[in-house]
C-alpha cells in the first residue's frame, strides 16, 4: 500500500510543480481569449457593461465580413506578412550561411546585429519615421545629391515599402540567430563525409544543410508569420495606417475600432477573426512543412 502511494506521489509531483505555471497561463492566456469570444456577441461601447439588451449573436461577425475596410486591412496584412517573412528568411538564412564558420569578431558582430530586435517596437517606429521624413530624414539627405526627394510616408506605395523595410531591419537578426544555431548544431561528420564525396558548396547547402535545418526554419517562419499578422506598434508610430488604408494592418484596424470608434463588441469580433485566420495559416504551414515529422 505504501509502495503504491509512493508511486502515485512520484507521478503527481511533476504536475504539482507545473500547476502554478499552468494556472498562470490559463488565466493570462485562455481567459482573455474566452472573454473576447464572449464580447464578440454584444454591441458595446467602451466602458459599458455586458447586458442582455446588447446581445447581437452572430450579427457582428456578419458585419465584419461585409466591412470593406476590414477586408482591405486584412489584404494589406497578408501582403505585408508575405513580403517581410519571405525577405527576412532569405536574408537571415543567407547571412547565417555566410557567417557560420568561426571568424574573428563574430561575438561582437552578433551582439551588434541583434540590437534592432531588442528595441521596443514603438521606438523602432519613431526612429524609422524620422529616417523616412521627407524634409529632415537622413534617407532623403543621402538621395538629395541625385535630385530625388520622395515623400515616403505620404505616398501609399512608398509608405508600404517603408514599413516593410522597417520590419525587415528589426527581425532579420532573429532569423539569422535561429538559422545560425541550426547550422552550428549540425553533425560535423555528415558534412565532412559529404565533402569527401566531392559535394560542392552549393550542393552542400541545397541538399544537406538546408534540409537538415528545415524543422528549425519551419518554426522560424511560423513565429515570424504570427508576429507579422499581429503587428501594430511600428505601423501605428510610423503611419497610423495611412495614407488612406494603404498601411492599415488588421491589428491597427482592431485598435481603431476599440479606442477610436469605441465599438468594443465589433473590435472583439475582429480579434476573433484575426485569431481564426492566424490559426488557419499556421495549421496550413505546419501541414505543409511539419517540423516534427521532418525532424524524425
Amino acid at each position: 500500500m505504501q509502495l503504491s502511494s509512493l508511486r502515485l506521489r512520484r507521478r503527481l509531483l511533476p504536475w504539482m510543480f507545473a500547476l502554478p505555471a499552468v494556472a498562470t497561463m490559463a488565466f493570462g492566456l485562455l481567459y482573455p481569449v474566452a472573454e473576447s469570444f464572449r464580447l464578440s456577441f454584444y454591441e458595446l461601447k467602451l466602458g459599458e457593461a455586458v447586458s442582455p439588451e446588447a446581445f447581437r449573436g452572430l450579427a457582428l461577425f456578419a458585419e465584419v465580413l461585409a466591412d470593406s475596410a476590414a477586408r482591405q486591412s486584412m489584404l494589406v496584412t497578408l501582403h505585408f506578412a508575405f513580403v517581410v517573412v519571405a525577405l527576412e528568411m532569405v536574408l537571415g538564412v543567407g547571412i547565417a550561411l555566410a557567417l557560420e564558420k568561426p571568424i574573428r569578431g563574430m561575438s561582437a558582430f552578433r551582439s551588434i546585429f541583434v540590437l534592432p530586435m531588442m528595441i521596443a517596437p514603438i521606438c523602432v517606429g519613431l526612429i524609422w519615421r524620422y529616417m523616412f521624413d521627407t524634409n529632415a530624414g537622413p534617407i532623403n539627405a543621402w538621395l538629395e545629391p541625385f535630385g530625388v526627394k520622395p515623400a515616403w510616408l505620404a505616398d501609399p506605395g512608398l509608405a508600404f515599402l517603408a514599413i516593410c523595410v522597417t520590419d525587415i531591419w528589426q527581425f532579420t537578426p532573429f532569423v539569422f540567430i535561429m538559422a545560425l544555431a541550426g547550422l552550428q548544431g549540425l553533425d560535423r561528420s555528415t558534412l565532412e563525409a559529404a565533402h569527401l564525396d566531392g559535394v560542392s558548396g552549393w550542393q552542400m547547402i541545397r541538399h544537406i544543410k538546408l534540409p537538415l535545418i528545415a524543422p528549425i526554419l519551419a518554426i522560424t517562419i511560423l513565429m515570424r508569420l504570427i508576429d507579422a499578422l499581429r503587428g501594430l506598434e511600428v505601423v501605428y508610430a510610423m503611419t497610423n495606417g495611412g495614407p488612406g488604408l494603404s498601411t492599415e494592418l488588421f491589428s491597427l484596424h482592431i485598435y481603431k475600432s476599440a479606442f477610436v470608434t469605441q465599438r468594443m463588441g465589433h473590435s472583439a469580433a475582429l480579434s476573433v477573426c484575426l485569431l481564426i485566420a492566424t490559426m488557419v495559416l499556421s495549421a496550413a504551414l505546419l501541414a505543409f512543412a511539419n517540423p516534427i515529422r521532418r525532424g524524425r
